[in-house]
């Protein structure tokens, strides 16, 4: 395999490999603010550490809450759905059930990821001293994700599939049933992520629980 080709400065040190500056610059914010915290971390420290001047950071980034929400934004994609929910709206409660555990197995994946762990352990340990960390994370991860669940499932009410009730509601009674106490025992690192086969089976069973308590709201056929 071709190794990274490498940059010689003129003095013959051998320089970070050849990646693009937004990338060097969020990978070292990434690992600096994993560190030493968001609020412990400057903006001349992540310079120094991606190869880059001050001036060309700030040409990328206005600021270091910038760079946060950068970092935060392409680990929470990471918990989003597999599914374009605005153009799959289902013809059947069969269809529903699996959109569900389609759903809820990409969600169980994302919070099993590592970095999305480790952005919500960030987010813990700056809750004092930078609670934008939790806000950022908030806006970015699971408000998105519930605000598209909860317009899926107004269209899929129209439909009369799914019972009447606050589709706000019935994705917060859906998520809860999906992980119950595995975020906080991830987080705390007392228990180990599940397998793909349980992650289905914890799936299967949150759909099937909302839809036992929302039945269809107009006869099937």
């Amino acid at each position: 395999m071709k190794s990274v080709q490498r940059r010689v400065s003129a003095r013959g040190r051998t320089a970070v490999p050849d990646s693009p500056p937004r990338e060097r610059v969020l990978k070292a914010a990434f690992a600096l603010f994993r560190e030493r915290g968001y609020s412990g971390t400057s903006t001349l420290e992540i310079a120094t550490r991606a190869k880059v001047s001050k001036r060309d950071l700030y040409a990328l980034f206005d600021d270091k809450q910038a760079m946060l929400t950068a970092c935060i934004t392409e680990r929470a994609r990471r918990m989003r759905q597999p599914v374009d929910l605005a153009a799959s709206i289902p013809q059947s409660r069969a269809e529903v059930a699996a959109t569900l555990v389609a759903l809820g197995t990409s969600i169980l994946r994302g919070i099993c990821d590592p970095n999305v762990l480790a952005v919500y352990r960030l987010a813990v340990a700056e809750a004092d001293h930078a609670p934008e960390v939790a806000r950022v994370l908030d806006a970015g991860g699971r408000e998105a994700n519930w605000q598209a669940i909860s317009e899926w499932i107004a269209k899929v009410q129209a439909r009369g599939l799914i019972g009447a009730g606050d589709p706000a509601a019935i994705t917060a009674r859906f998520v809860p049933m999906l992980w119950g106490d595995l975020m906080i025992r991830l987080l705390l690192r007392v228990c180990e992520p599940p397998t793909p086969a349980e992650i289905e089976v914890r799936a299967q069973a949150a759909a099937d629980a909302l839809l036992t308590l929302y039945p269809p709201s107009r006869p099937a056929g």
